[in-house]
């Protein structure tokens, strides 16, 4: 009995292997966000393993990118902010090689939610 309540206790005390929960983007949808990552051209600079078209090597990869901490290394990730840089880039930040596409809120909305879907490794 002391051991299997020792093992429970080690196993509460261990982090958590499981992925942090995924975020919800209000108003978006991965389906059309991962047709306009493609119509806006995001490929041609981002790799994502499984999209054909997005094999760019000018930008960092974007696979399991709901669990990195950071949008364009300044802004905390999280939906808003992940919106203003696909829509804004130089508004974020003035020297970014990320272009402005005039992409529109609804697209940047369903851009982030497919972002926010995909899978590490």
């Amino acid at each position: 009995m002391a051991l299997v309540l020792l093992a429970c206790l080690t196993l509460a005390a261990c982090p958590s292997r499981e992925s942090p929960p995924r975020r919800q983007v209000s108003g978006g949808a991965a389906g059309p966000g991962r047709r306009a990552f493609l119509k806006y051209g995001c490929g041609g600079c981002h790799a994502i393993p499984g999209v054909e078209g997005a094999r760019g090597r000018v930008a960092p990869p974007l696979w399991a990118f709901g669990e990195r901490a950071f949008v364009a290394g300044v802004l905390s990730n999280t939906p808003d902010n992940l919106i203003h840089w696909i829509m804004a880039p130089q508004d974020v930040s003035p020297r970014t090689a990320m272009p402005n596409l005039g992409v529109t809120e609804q697209d940047a909305r369903d851009i982030a939610a497919f972002l926010y879907s995909l899978e590490g490794d």
